[in-house]
């Protein structure tokens, strides 16, 4: 029985998708790892071939479809081994609190734009001394008039350099709650006063932009609120557990094609006048990884299933975001450990994905916060 049901519309959207990717995506990965940044052009021939914010309703340019085709992007994408077109940022964290929160207005000037791929988004919460504790933020957010004046800075934030349109959480400082004091607003990319500071050097992701934000008494429209004022911890809190599913996704997906990697590696090395295969320790080494991949793979599916029935899975998608973080991280070290040398080298898959695997069980909220959050809603 198959917990996810594809529909036909699932599955040829699926095929157009790796074909786009085999053609457009996967041959440019290697450059673009080198140069640490996608380029514009690479997010509008996604948006247009109609890859991007596939929940977007028909009338904001979208096909208004359900979180399985989100499922779909992020298992075909993780083909090209790379993780720097960040779509699932953009379509499925990002964009969603502007379909969900923003005004009619709103949505209608920006969503088409996000679906194109002529507007790439980023969410900005992480600050130099606030992470995890959202609510902790410095930014401030202070009404005049009909403006809201931003100052403050943020940072590590994904698509920082390339982004044209930004939701930043920031606080009034005249309101003594902290979690109250949060609100979520629009940046366009280009307004004054909002600068974007140097490109992080990381440990993986290279072809990702991370960036450093600056606001210095950047004006923007009090319109620009998603949702009500004070209310942007609230609309964080909703978004969330999207998020760390799409975690799981990546991390998931990320340890079947380190997997693929590595089983193929010991097929065809021989050592000692055999396959490195035909070792029994290399098998148990191989299956008790791959036992570990089949219950990630079927955790995560549930939890689709039960996302997109619109079910609360705050619990069960903290666990997963962790377990499966912690369960990808084990597996690069160990394929890596099998594999020997030749997983040491830059030629090697296996570093890029040692790389950019070590970051997951971090970001999104750390796996240390993600065992807090499932503790507190287990009522201990």
């Amino acid at each position: 029985m198959n917990i996810l049901n594809y529909t036909d519309k699932h599955e040829d959207f699926r095929k157009r998708l790796r074909s786009f990717l085999a053609e457009e995506i996967t041959p440019n990965v290697d450059q673009w790892e080198k140069d640490h940044i996608v380029p514009k052009s690479a997010w509008q021939k996604m948006g247009k071939a109609g890859f991007l914010c596939t929940s977007v309703l028909p009338e904001y340019g979208g096909i208004g479809g359900d979180f399985l085709y989100s499922v779909i992007v992020a298992e075909e994408f993780s083909h090209t081994l790379h993780s720097g077109l960040a779509a699932s940022l953009h379509s499925d964290v990002v964009v969603p609190y502007i379909e969900s929160f923003a005004s009619e207005e709103l949505k209608k000037k920006y969503l088409p734009g996000c679906v194109s791929g002529d507007i790439v988004t980023a969410i900005a919460m992480t600050e130099p001394d606030a992470g995890s504790d959202v609510a902790g933020m410095k930014t401030t957010a202070v009404e005049e008039g009909d403006e809201i004046i931003l100052n403050g800075s943020k940072t590590f934030i994904s698509n920082g350099v390339i982004c044209d349109l930004l939701i930043i959480a920031a606080k009034d400082p005249s309101i003594e709650n902290k979690h109250q004091a949060v609100s979520l607003y629009l940046v366009d990319s280009g307004t004054p006063g909002f600068k974007c500071g140097r490109q992080l050097e990381k440990m993986g992701w290279h072809s990702q932009d991370t960036a450093e934000l600056f606001f210095t008494d950047c004006r923007i429209p009090k319109t620009n609120c998603l949702g009500e004022k004070g209310s942007g911890f609230l609309l964080l809190m909703q978004k969330l557990q999207q998020e760390r599913l799409v975690c799981t996704l990546g991390a998931v997906f990320a340890a079947e094609r380190i997997m693929e990697f590595a089983v193929d590696y010991c097929k065809n090395t021989v050592v000692n006048g055999k396959p490195l295969i035909r070792s029994q320790a290399v098998q148990f080494a191989l299956v008790e990884m791959s036992a570990e991949v089949k219950l990630g793979r079927t955790f995560m599916e549930k939890l689709c299933a039960d996302h997109v029935e619109k079910k609360n899975i705050v619990i069960e998608t903290s666990m997963a975001k962790y377990w499966t973080t912690d369960m990808v991280n084990g597996i690069a070290d160990r394929c890596m450990d099998i594999c020997g040398e030749y997983a040491t080298l830059e030629t090697s898959p296996l570093v890029r994905a040692k790389r950019d695997v070590r970051v997951m069980s971090i970001f999104a909220g750390t796996n240390e916060v993600m065992k807090g959050i499932a503790a507190k809603f287990m009522g201990m």
